[in-house]
């Protein structure tokens, strides 16, 4: 079996997808399943076991030779929650059981960190992971990334082969759940339905102008083509970046959304709020060599191949992958 948590959140789901593209059968799907916005996301599955998120650690008892590998995408991902007790319930002590278990099991683990552990960025964005414990994130979720990254690194007994990834700004079908939480290309094709335009954010910094702020945007199919190489191939364990390693404007991006519908581009700027401005982030970029120097060749699509693909093969038709 191969298990996948989160499965019916955005990441998740996007795995399963490929997976069963790539033919593997006997996938356990592990998430709430009773959150309606969702249900698109696994109701068209076949071939594959339901376990609630609440009853899959003691579901895991026994079944130690059927597991081929656990997926671990399952989390609290709202940047915004406060609510410290939720996150680490849900992100750090879960995600230590399932470790644990993995561990006590010699069963292969890939789990979801976060590039929210880089803070404002004026450490850099190296995954190397001496420079991890220096990290101070900006915002509880962050922090529950953090703990479970550090104390990882401090476990002497470990899975045979594990490996944790920093998403950078993953966009991409089946996120349509996610609200205010889904990615600028989500919100910029939805402005331009309704109203013709796009706005963005002005800049506070002199050294960049409105619109050149800068972010590492990854498409959800080249997430999945990663793990689906580290699911394979099992290099060097550690945890890894997972972006492009180039970053781009929000103008690059809002005008690729304007290309892929056709449309003239309409922008408007506006303030940052001010209870964000000072935590507001200019610039990410992933430093991507660990993962390129495990043996990951295969090229990242570029910001507008991904826009264009996202756009014209799923948001217009609200299709899910």
């Amino acid at each position: 079996m191969i298990i996948i948590t989160g499965a019916a959140g955005f990441i998740g789901s996007c795995v399963t997808a490929h997976l069963q593209n790539l033919g593997y059968k006997d996938l356990v799907l592990v998430d709430d399943f009773s959150i309606p916005a969702k249900q698109p996301n696994f109701i068209h599955r076949e071939k594959t076991v339901l376990v609630n998120r609440d009853e899959f650690i003691p579901w895991l008892n026994g079944k130690s030779n059927q597991v081929e590998i656990i997926i671990h995408l399952g989390a609290r991902t709202n940047t915004a929650e406060f609510d410290e007790h939720l996150l680490e319930r849900l992100n750090t002590a879960y995600s230590k059981a399932i470790w644990t278990w993995c561990t006590e099991n010699q069963i292969p683990l890939i789990y979801a960190s976060s590039a929210a552990t880089y803070g404002d960025g004026h450490l850099g964005y190296s995954d190397d992971p001496g420079k991890i414990p220096s990290l101070i994130p900006l915002n509880p979720y962050g922090w529950s990334k953090q703990r479970f990254d550090m104390w990882v690194l401090a476990q002497k007994e470990t899975p045979f082969f594990w490996a944790g990834l920093k998403f950078f700004n993953v966009y991409g079908p089946n996120e349509y759940h996610k609200g205010r939480m889904a990615s600028v290309i989500f919100h910029a094709y939805h402005q331009i339905k309704e109203t013709g335009k796009v706005k963005l954010f002005k800049s506070h910094r002199e050294e960049y102008k409105n619109g050149e702020q800068l972010r590492d945007f990854v498409y959800v199919k080249d997430v999945v083509s990663v793990i689906q190489y580290l699911m394979e191939n099992r290099p060097v364990s550690g945890i890894f970046n997972l972006g492009t390693g180039k970053a781009r404007t929000f103008l690059d991006l809002t005008n690729a959304v304007f290309e892929s519908m056709g449309t003239t581009p309409e922008i408007e700027f506006m303030d940052i709020p001010e209870d964000i401005r000072n935590t507001y982030q200019y610039y990410t970029q992933a430093e991507m060599d660990k993962l390129i120097h495990s043996g990951y060749t295969i090229p990242f699509i570029s910001l507008e191949e991904g826009i264009m693909d996202y756009v014209q093969s799923y948001l217009s038709s609200h299709k899910i992958w």
